[in-house]
């Protein structure tokens, strides 16, 4: 067998973090089956966080500083790891921003702008500079080049099942150009197509159902538990209380009823991209 690979504690906080944990349990002589034990958490995950891949939820934290007995360093260690992975994003949104490559499936709701994942340059520059009147064109810049690169998640081995649901204003409002409109709606079209991704439009004629307000995104994990994320203007709020998390998904089937089947949206999609296009959007 090859000698095992130490990961390079000195490259990241969240690899220092890693490499402590690995320390703190081989000297308590503790195989990550037996960290693991309790945890609600897989043997992979506690192994991508000694690797630095993966940041140390807070109640795993407390689980692993009671197990270890650590005094509560890795709690007290859990803010400085998920700082240093920020990495463009705000602050709120760093610990989706990592579990979204994680994750086997994700699910959005997306009432009032396209996901960040579907989102092209154009479209999330005018975003982020309309929330950020007051940025640097480098603070924008860098915020609009993480949200880009969160898309390179279709191209991995295990891609993420991915669904979203859209209100049908989403596509109508004229926030950029025209021709920058048609290419927005062009490029989800193409991201349906090219990664099998599901994609639905709540038409603006449909009646009361049940998230007619906030955008929501539902993740699952092979080797965690599910959580669902809830965000508004500046601030946003990650949920794993399972009964909680149970409501939020019987919700999301509940839209999926209301919504047009994904034929009906992709031709509705690209119909509204022609007419962009051709300079004639629906008013």
């Amino acid at each position: 067998m090859p000698p095992r690979k130490d990961p390079d504690a000195s490259a990241s906080v969240p690899a220092f973090y890693g490499a402590e944990l690995r320390f703190k349990r081989e000297a308590a002589g503790l195989t990550l089956e037996g960290l693991a034990e309790g945890s609600f958490r897989a043997v992979s995950f506690l192994s991508q966080i000694e690797r630095g891949e993966r940041r140390m939820p807070c109640d795993l934290a407390q689980h692993v500083d009671a197990k270890l007995r650590t005094d509560g360093f890795f709690q007290r260690r859990c803010e400085d790891a998920r700082k240093a992975r920020q990495g463009g994003h705000a602050e709120y949104f760093a610990d989706v921003a990592e579990m979204e490559r994680f994750a086997e499936s994700i699910e959005d709701w997306a009432p009032m702008l396209v996901p960040g994942l579907l989102q092209t340059p154009a479209y999330a520059h005018t975003i982020v500079r309309a929330a950020m009147p007051r940025a640097s064109n480098r603070e924008v810049a860098e915020k609009v080049d993480a949200r880009m690169e969160r898309a390179a998640l279709f191209g991995q081995e295990n891609a993420p099942d991915f669904w979203a649901i859209l209100d049908e204003s989403v596509i109508r409002r004229r926030v950029l150009a025209s021709h920058l409109m048609a290419e927005l709606l062009e490029h989800i079209a193409e991201v349906v197509r090219a990664t099998r991704s599901i994609v639905q439009i709540v038409p603006e004629t449909a009646a009361a159902h049940p998230f007619m307000m906030g955008m929501t995104r539902t993740m699952t994990f092979s080797d965690a538990p599910p959580v669902v994320y809830t965000e508004s203007l500046h601030s946003g709020q990650l949920i794993d209380y399972p009964p909680l998390v149970n409501q939020y998904r019987r919700s999301y089937d509940l839209l999926r009823a209301v919504a047009l089947p994904p034929e009906a949206t992709l031709a509705m999609v690209e119909d509204a991209a022609e007419d962009y296009r051709n300079g004639k959007p629906r008013d």
